[in-house]
């Protein structure tokens, strides 16, 4: 049984972890480097999330109404992370003083995944180990 210290802990945690990809994900928004194509992610969250058309029709609970627009707002925040070129993103988490262990960046090219794993190795090398 988990006690409530250990669930407050680990909500502050994740909070933490939430706005510091806010965070990144505004740095990156505004960096050259990063490619247009990309920087087109979050303004379309931000447009689904305001308009009153929805994807995923509410269900009859009320209090459950906005979840798929918070899953949204995850997802297109996480995506968008994924999809800036690695090294921009280690050079951002680095200004915003999070250490690169904390955070994974695996490059494959074209494709570039951000998994908030610890530690920092290549596809290839996961792809490798057995």
């Amino acid at each position: 049984m988990t006690r409530p210290e250990d669930t407050e802990g680990a909500i502050i945690a994740w909070l933490k972890d939430f706005f510091r990809q806010l965070r990144l994900a505004w740095y990156l928004l505004w960096d050259g480097r990063v490619a247009l194509w990309t920087k087109l992610i979050p303004p379309a969250v931000l447009v689904y999330v305001i308009l009153p058309i929805d994807i995923l029709p509410h269900f009859p609970p009320k209090e459950l109404k906005r979840l798929d627009d918070l899953a949204i707002v995850l997802l297109g925040v996480r995506l968008f992370i994924e999809l800036a070129p690695p090294e921009v993103v280690r050079e951002h988490l680095e200004s915003l003083g999070v250490q690169t262990q904390e955070w994974r960046v695996v490059a494959e090219e074209p494709a570039v995944v951000l998994d908030h794993g610890y530690g920092v190795t290549s596809v290839e090398a996961d792809a490798e180990e057995p």
